[in-house]
């Protein structure tokens, strides 16, 4: 495929909605989307009650802070083993890091504890959801977690950036058609939210489920 096209398929895609009859659910569960300008998590409640689907049990091993699970909302993220090694610290990845990122590479989950709510802006989009869209969504998330024999969630060896995060190890290759903000656009698609038919940016997640506000309310 021609580079032009291929650009073209990519920016296209993201003006493309899937599941464009997605409406929400009044007082459903809430799920949030939020961008730190080139990467894309899914924040949603660590514990659902109309659910009953609880995310401590799975995230929680050997010497987990006590404070970090009873933070209300946890984060996941999606994304290229190397270049989430290369940012500790603070730092950008390299040149070598990124390029490589395009061919077909090991993952990690990102999973992050949020002790509120993300507040609203223009990098956070929320939507409510039905019980049945929300366990689709925590199906779509744990389906990309490697397990162990007991079910478990594996932890990755990769330190975390802060206190209130840690990386595990994820299935699924990284490369310039499945990145990080792909995967979250396919566990919405999945879980049949608004979604885009092809997101390789922060941007192209946000927008079509930011629609979902524009055209139904």
């Amino acid at each position: 495929m021609p580079l032009a096209t291929l650009v073209l398929f990519l920016l296209t895609g993201t003006l493309v909605p899937v599941n464009r009859k997605f409406r929400e659910t009044p007082g459903g569960i809430p799920v949030f989307v939020v961008s730190n300008g080139l990467h894309t998590d899914v924040v949603v409640p660590v514990q659902d009650s109309c659910t009953g689907l609880d995310w401590r049990p799975l995230l929680a091993g050997p010497g987990e802070p006590i404070q970090r699970t009873a933070y209300p909302f946890v984060a996941f993220g999606w994304g290229n083993e190397g270049f989430y090694r290369a940012s500790w610290g603070g730092h950008a990845p390299g040149v070598g890091t990124t390029l490589r990122a395009a061919l077909p590479s090991p993952t990690l989950l990102h999973v992050s504890w949020w002790a509120a709510a993300p507040r609203p802006g223009t990098r956070v989009a929320t939507v409510r959801v039905s019980s049945a869209q929300y366990r689709a969504l925590a199906a779509a998330i744990r389906a990309s977690f490697q397990t162990d024999s007991a079910g478990q969630f594996v932890p990755s060896d990769a330190p975390g950036y802060t206190a209130q995060d840690r990386f595990f190890q994820a299935r699924g290759r990284y490369h310039l058609l499945r990145t990080c903000n792909d995967w979250t656009n396919r566990s919405l698609r999945q879980a049949g939210l608004r979604a885009a038919l092809k997101a390789p940016l922060a941007g192209s997640v946000l927008f079509q489920v930011q629609r979902t506000h524009s055209i139904y309310r």
